[in-house]
């Protein structure tokens, strides 16, 4: 998933069906308000940023977005005014991953899009470590509190779905087709016996878990 944070519609609105084309799933916001609700609910793989916006600007957005751990390491890109270098300047050094100059065509926002997200999901490290949780994706196993668990392959792909997008909200639907793959004709109540079964193996950190009612699952550090 994509943000674009763009108060000008037709500017936002071109910019979500070019992310769409590409296969790519994208939602817009019209101010920093809209922005940070969603992100309350769903943190996106890449933020496209514009700068002036009518209440938060892009910079303070961004600075917020640095400083809170659970979206410091969100890719950004920031939208400035062309020849706004000091902007551009403050941006890269607050921690933008790249930058775009207004007006750009869609080719070069796709081009820039696609280069950030190779570049900052390349894992420099196969462990991910969470508190006491410790997966490790090359060797496909966890352990918590340095006691190796057991896992399901199933359990395996959920978990590290999850915690890989730690404050994405998933739908039972959505975990069905992604985990099990789309051709699965089961029950969605398969999620919530595996998830069940996932606490329980992950003891203590069974907390990072969080069932959203009404709708699925997220994981939360």
């Amino acid at each position: 998933m994509i943000y674009c944070v763009e108060d000008d519609t037709n500017i936002r609105e071109i910019e979500i069906y070019t992310l769409k084309s590409l296969g790519l799933e994208a939602e817009g916001f019209e101010d920093g308000k809209a922005f940070f609700t969603a992100l309350e609910n769903n943190v996106p793989d890449l933020v496209i940023l514009d700068v002036m916006l009518p209440d938060l600007d892009g910079i303070e957005i961004l600075k917020r977005l640095k400083s809170n751990h659970k979206t410091r390491d969100l890719p950004v890109i920031m939208a400035t005014a062309r020849g706004a270098e000091f902007e551009k300047v403050q941006a890269l050094d607050i921690g933008a991953d790249d930058y775009l100059a207004k007006p750009f065509s869609m080719i070069e926002m796709a081009a820039r899009v696609k280069a950030v997200l190779r570049r900052c999901h390349k894992d420099t490290s196969s462990v991910i470590t969470v508190d006491k949780l410790k997966i490790n994706e090359e060797s496909r196993t966890i352990s918590v509190n340095d006691i190796d668990v057991d896992l399901t392959y199933k359990e395996f792909e959920l978990l590290l779905l999850l915690v890989k997008h730690e404050g994405r909200v998933y739908s039972r639907e959505q975990l069905l087709d992604i985990v099990w793959g789309t051709d699965y004709d089961g029950e969605s109540r398969t999620v919530d016996v595996h998830i069940r079964t996932l606490r329980q193996k992950l003891m203590s950190m069974d907390y990072i878990i969080k069932t959203v009612r009404g709708i699925g699952y997220k994981a939360e550090f």
